[in-house]
């Protein structure tokens, strides 16, 4: 594996965030832009940790045992690609990920995946706070329709949007794939 390259978080790519019943959502390009983030990694050898949410209800389309529980075919982790099973909605709560990276020397991370406001966003938060420098691809992330603490209905590109604000505000650098993309060369 590269170490000169930062590490790929792809984030709850599983087949339940695929169904038409998750609800309305932003970024219908986001899956092809993980795919290409994924593919680059692939190519250079660099370091992709795949994290999967296992839900303690066992009503959630994350339950264990249950088709939505598994990754989607396309971002399927092959060996010798890590995966950190959550959880909670945050990728370093009692999962292993920080010692992991620190045992290799990992310090930049990019993460894509879903969703934008829960998962990225508490993951990335962590990682900024541990001291990880992060990358956040934000045409290769998505988010859906939320009503907000008053009751109003934010479209899936608000919640994104008000995500990503968060994040670069202190936590992480958000890019788009493409300029991502180019930093590798």
């Amino acid at each position: 594996m590269q170490r000169d390259h930062p590490a790929l978080l792809i984030i709850d790519m599983q087949q339940c965030m695929a169904r038409p019943d998750a609800g309305a959502r932003n970024n219908p390009q986001a899956e092809a832009n993980i795919d290409l983030l994924l593919e680059a990694w692939r190519g250079r050898r660099a370091t992709i940790v795949h994290v999967r949410h296992i839900s303690r209800s066992a009503g959630s389309g994350f339950a264990p045992g249950q088709p939505g529980s598994e990754f989607q075919p396309v971002f399927a982790p092959r060996p010798g690609e890590h995966v950190v099973e959550k959880n909670v909605p945050d990728a370093f709560i009692q999962s292993g990920l920080e010692r992991w990276l620190r045992v290799r020397g990992i310090e930049r991370l990019v993460v894509a995946g879903v969703s934008t406001n829960i998962s990225v966003e508490c993951s990335v938060r962590s990682a900024g706070n541990l001291g990880f420098h992060v990358a956040v691809a934000a045409d290769a992330c998505f988010a859906f329709a939320r009503r907000d603490y008053n009751g109003a209905l934010r479209s899936a590109d608000e919640v994104h949007a008000m995500s990503l604000a968060n994040l670069a505000a202190e936590y992480a650098k958000v890019e788009t794939t493409a300029d991502i993309l180019a930093q590798l060369d």
